[in-house]
């Protein structure tokens, strides 16, 4: 019979991270209420998983970490620590893509990925920020207005990336680039949408997102601009272009609401409005949910049906119901 491990919750967050938020990150991602949530993070030590493999607990510990709560790993035949009274989180919770999980070591700062930067996530799901440690005399290349804090060594440039394209799209035609220079730098990002952001490192890969979607890559991933034709863009209500990042290294992106994965193993339809990113295996065709009555009086309009294998990120809002809801709300001139 193979070992078997228990999954302890220290009842302390990490350094630099906000109780509330963490409580808060933590009944998200693993659906329980918030009060059991805050019981676990205010009390002793307490075991939350217990009798688990050795994968099953380190993943378990991983993500806990990458929430900003402090977990161990301990051996089942361990001294034992009390139990919790609270239903133990799902043991296997979705893994980030591509990216491998963070060491149970991790605590403030992360590595998702050994090849990639150093980076942390705080304010999840609804304000995610994110802070990347730049290596010494590495570049960073972040979305214009993105950037919130850096260290005083960091040194800016602002390039032309995507030309018409991004033009077209709305978005700023420049990205900054932040280079560390004399040792490694910190920098604090902050997307322009509230809502959540992911992490992917990109292995000659290549990753599609919606035109506002893009927040920061590493120098070894190539941003541009592609067009969609005007059936897939124009007709669809969305942006004629989408942003393709491909080559090799990190890639942040972001959403409007929260973030939800999608294994796509045969054909999945997705409201336009509801896309933020996409692997490049998977083929697309926009077309209407109905008819013509539907199209114009149901409240829906074009999807987007998607066909292979590969990998969708929806958002859970979109903006335009936003703006119709907040409509009736305006002030109104006599």
């Amino acid at each position: 019979m193979s070992a078997q491990f228990n999954v302890v919750l220290s009842g302390t967050i990490a350094e630099g991270h906000d109780l509330n938020a963490v409580i808060s990150s933590l009944a998200a991602r693993f659906k329980i209420e918030v009060a059991r949530a805050t019981t676990l993070l205010k009390g002793q030590p307490s075991v939350v998983k217990k009798g688990v493999d050795r994968a099953t607990a380190d993943n378990l510990c991983a993500a806990i970490l990458q929430l900003g709560a402090k977990a161990t790993v301990e051996p089942a035949d361990a001294a034992p620590v009390a139990s919790t009274s609270a239903a133990a989180p799902d043991p296997q919770p979705r893994a980030a893509p591509v990216a491998a999980a963070p060491s149970a070591a991790a605590a403030k700062t992360l590595t998702p990925d050994p090849r990639g930067m150093k980076f942390n996530v705080q304010g999840q799901p609804d304000y995610a920020f994110i802070t990347v440690q730049i290596p010494a005399n590495q570049t960073l290349k972040v979305e214009a207005s993105a950037m919130a804090t850096m260290d005083t060594n960091l040194v800016m440039k602002t390039r032309l990336r995507g030309g018409l394209g991004r033009f077209v799209t709305g978005e700023s035609i420049f990205i900054n680039e932040f280079t560390a220079q004399g040792g490694p730098g910190e920098i604090g990002i902050a997307p322009g949408a509230p809502g959540d952001v992911r992490h992917v490192y990109l292995d000659e890969q290549t990753i599609y997102l919606q035109n506002s979607a893009y927040v920061a890559s590493s120098s070894g991933v190539a941003v541009e601009s592609k067009w969609q034709g005007l059936m897939k863009g124009f007709f669809s209500g969305e942006s004629l272009f989408l942003i393709r990042c491909q080559g090799k290294g990190d890639l942040w992106f972001s959403s409007y609401g929260g973030i939800i994965e999608i294994d796509v193993t045969d054909e999945y339809v997705v409201d336009t409005g509801n896309i933020v990113a996409f692997t490049d295996g998977l083929k697309y065709n926009v077309t209407k949910v109905g008819g013509y009555k539907s199209l114009f009086f149901s409240g829906e309009g074009f999807v987007c049906r998607f066909s292979g294998q590969g990998r969708v990120w929806i958002q859970t809002r979109k903006v335009g119901p936003l703006v119709s809801w907040v409509w009736p709300f305006r002030p109104s001139g006599k």
